[in-house]
């Protein structure tokens, strides 16, 4: 038996999902091969919580805890932190220098792609489309006209570094960009705004399985919502149909360039991906590299539809991480 953390929580506002992420990993993680222990990261505590409800620290020297005076140690740590520590790199890194594998990518690609405005500049040189852009730091001076001439109205403003459409808003003329941004800062010290696309909104996952690097059937978002926010994705103001109704061009197109996008970055593990069509034409908008994991999740939703269970999606990220140490 393997001894696999459950990593949940994190500092930011996608915390709650991410126990819901980490309950369904628990869940579904073949109990024959793994015992698991979901240990919550919070900014105040590293804890494992055992069944009498008493909360027992992670040694952060090496990663361990202490049970009824035995030392457990972890042979894989499975990463179900969405957003700030897991999702940007920091995680990844820690676990890196104390030598426990951690499943989805390297720390680099994990901040990049965290980083929506450094992701995009990454792959500008390659040619993927994606919508014009306007990059503003907290505290510099700006021209909302500038703004306007540069993306263009409605637009969209949106904090850099958050996931779950936390910190996204869309502006319909000056003054609706001045409230947007002073908003998004709350959320985070960069912000970009980009211009609206009017098209398809689709939803890719990507995933190394078996060692091989798989696009999975797409999903085609339709928010009852102004645009595919917080609400949208988590409280059912949402169709998400997979498979998208796409034509053949437009899937393989999609899917050509999502698995470009997947090796350009040099990923692993999971990734999931936005894109608009417009005029048959995937455009990128971002990259989630710990995407929800919850049955209702897109990603699993999408593993579904490739005759993929989420017992052998999350074992095969397991065993991918450890093969990869």
């Amino acid at each position: 038996m393997k001894n696999i953390a459950i990593l949940m929580g994190g500092f930011s506002q996608e915390a709650a999902v991410s126990l819901q992420s980490a309950a369904t990993v628990a869940e579904y993680l073949d109990k024959s091969k793994y015992t698991a222990y979901r240990i919550l990261i919070t900014k105040e505590k590293w804890v494992y919580t055992d069944t009498l409800g008493q909360e027992i620290p992670v040694d952060k020297n090496d990663f361990s805890l202490t049970l009824e005076g035995k030392k457990i140690t972890f042979d894989c740590a499975f990463n179900a932190i969405h957003g700030t520590p897991g999702e940007d790199g920091n995680l990844q890194a820690y676990f890196a220098l104390v030598g426990v594998p951690i499943t989805g990518c390297s720390m680099y690609a994990s901040a990049l792609t965290f980083n929506k405005r450094d992701m995009l500049s990454v792959l500008k040189p390659y040619g993927i489309p994606r919508a014009k852009a306007y990059y503003l730091n907290q505290g510099e001076p700006f021209s909302t006209r500038e703004i306007i001439k540069t993306v263009g109205l409605p637009c969209f403003v949106k904090a850099n570094r958050s996931g779950s459409s936390i910190g996204v808003f869309k502006a319909y003329d000056e003054k609706d960009i001045d409230q947007a941004i002073e908003k998004a800062f709350e959320v985070d010290t960069e912000v970009i705004i980009e211009e609206f696309l009017k098209g398809t909104e689709v939803s890719v996952g990507v995933i190394t399985y078996h060692g091989k690097k798989r696009v999975l059937p797409i999903t085609e978002i339709v928010s009852e919502n102004d645009f595919f926010d917080y609400e949208a994705k988590y409280q059912g103001k949402s169709k998400e149909i997979t498979p998208a109704r796409l034509s053949e061009e437009e899937r393989k197109k999609v899917e050509e360039v999502a698995l470009r996008v997947y090796n350009l970055l040099q990923m692993k593990g999971f990734s999931r991906s936005e894109y608009i069509l417009v005029g048959g034409v995937p455009h990128l908008l971002e990259m989630n590299t710990t995407p929800g994991l919850t049955k209702n999740s897109i990603l699993p939703q999408q593993a579904k539809a490739a005759g993929i269970s989420l017992t052998n999606l999350f074992d095969n990220a397991i065993e991918e991480a450890m093969n990869n140490d």
